[in-house]
């Protein structure tokens, strides 16, 4: 087995333990037995539970933000950027089901600057799609609505998604669910809708 397919099973398996127990329940000698490794053994894939934690979460993050920001760079009128930005939230995480449950149940393990900085991108990204709500309600494209809380139920939309893709009985079509998505959301926001 080549070493970059150990690792990538080392990180599949230790997503789905966390996942499963949580991360504060999650100890390095359950990472280990889950592996058949000694404990010794895991500190050669991660320094710590905490660094691991930090990794998947910005990682993760920092791919919602480069996808927004790309969006909001565009020429796109604010609705177009809107279906964007809802498409690429719904394929990041669909591609990343494990990483986004962590972002969404466990930034709160984050230890300090880490959680700081967390808080900080996360209140950004907000912003950002509060930004674009409120573009789109100056154009008319948009209902009238508090946009704060316009932001907080689209995103409230979206943040659960990840469960869809780490339910065995869960419906797995990511056109499908992107489309049914789309429409709540937009029969909401739109001034058409």
């Amino acid at each position: 087995m080549k070493n970059s397919a150990k690792k990538e099973r080392f990180f599949a398996v230790v997503l789905k333990l966390i996942h499963r127990k949580g991360f504060k329940a999650t100890t390095m000698r359950d990472i280990a037995q889950e592996l058949n490794f000694e404990v010794a053994n895991v500190y050669n894939y991660i320094p710590s539970k905490q660094a691991l934690l930090e990794t998947y979460i910005f990682d993760t993050q920092n791919e919602f933000h480069d996808a927004m920001e790309l969006i909001l760079e565009s020429s796109y009128a604010p609705d177009e950027k809107l279906r964007h930005v809802i498409s690429s939230y719904i394929r990041i995480t669909t591609k990343r089901p494990y990483e986004q449950a962590l972002l969404v149940n466990e930034w709160r393990n984050l230890k300090e600057p880490g959680l700081q900085r967390f808080l900080e991108r996360r209140k950004a990204y907000e912003n950002k799609l509060m930004w674009l709500l409120e573009d789109g309600m100056e154009q008319q494209l948009f209902k009238s609505a508090d946009p704060k809380i316009a932001t907080q139920t689209i995103l409230a939309s979206l943040r659960w998604l990840h469960n869809s893709y780490l339910q065995d009985d869960a419906p797995k079509n990511p056109i499908e669910l992107e489309k049914q998505l789309l429409t709540f959301i937009f029969n909401g926001v739109s001034e058409n809708g």
